[in-house]
């Protein structure tokens, strides 16, 4: 079974990775190489942050296949926000619930009724510090004000795909993990590593 690295030290992301490509890759994340320090993210788009942390993990990896993602909540009528900075929205240590919280203050402020976005991934494979593919996917949704369920991670409670009536943090894993957007991304990257990887 080939080895496939996420660089992330984020298990959440690891287990669903995994679970999204089943048998065929075992999938580790840098909890496993603790001695790997990844970049700061300094791109402005999901894509450059994407590259720059699996080009620097696969560089100290070398003859791993090592995936990175830079994925991240957009609100329209927040202009884009959080954007490439959802991760840590309420601040650079920001936990979860911190930027849930920043979010929900955010919009509140607002008097439009309903807060359209997505959810956006991009996903990049790289080898020896080289990047070989990158993939993209998004999910389109409403923002609620107030938080539904405790499944999921990060925004999950508050964001409700198109075509439910529930979060993400109600919805099971099987159905989050057939359409969300790094399932998109990664559905994308998966067809690429089985006709070029074979």
């Amino acid at each position: 079974m080939p080895e496939l690295i996420f660089a992330t030290s984020n298990a959440h992301k690891v287990q669903e990775v995994a679970a999204m490509l089943g048998t065929q890759w075992q999938v580790q994340g840098l909890r496993s190489f603790p001695q790997i320090q990844l970049p700061e993210e300094t791109g402005t788009t999901f894509e450059a942050n994407a590259i720059l942390k699996a080009e620097a993990a696969s560089a100290a990896l070398p003859g791993h296949y090592v995936i990175a993602d830079d994925s991240g909540l957009e609100v329209d009528a927040l202009g884009g926000e959080p954007g490439v900075y959802s991760a840590r929205y309420a601040g650079p240590s920001a936990t979860d619930a911190d930027n849930r919280a920043r979010l929900k203050t955010e919009l509140g402020r607002l008097t439009t009724p309903l807060f359209p976005g997505r959810f956006r991934c991009c996903l990049a494979l790289a080898l020896n510090g080289r990047t070989l593919h990158v993939t993209h996917g998004t999910i389109e949704g409403i923002l609620r004000l107030v938080e539904q369920g405790e499944g999921g991670f990060g925004y999950d409670p508050l964001f409700q795909p198109d075509g439910f009536q529930d979060t993400f943090g109600v919805l099971p894993s099987e159905v989050k993990n057939q359409l969300s957007h790094r399932a998109r991304a990664l559905g994308q990257l998966k067809a690429w590593m089985e006709q070029n990887l074979a």
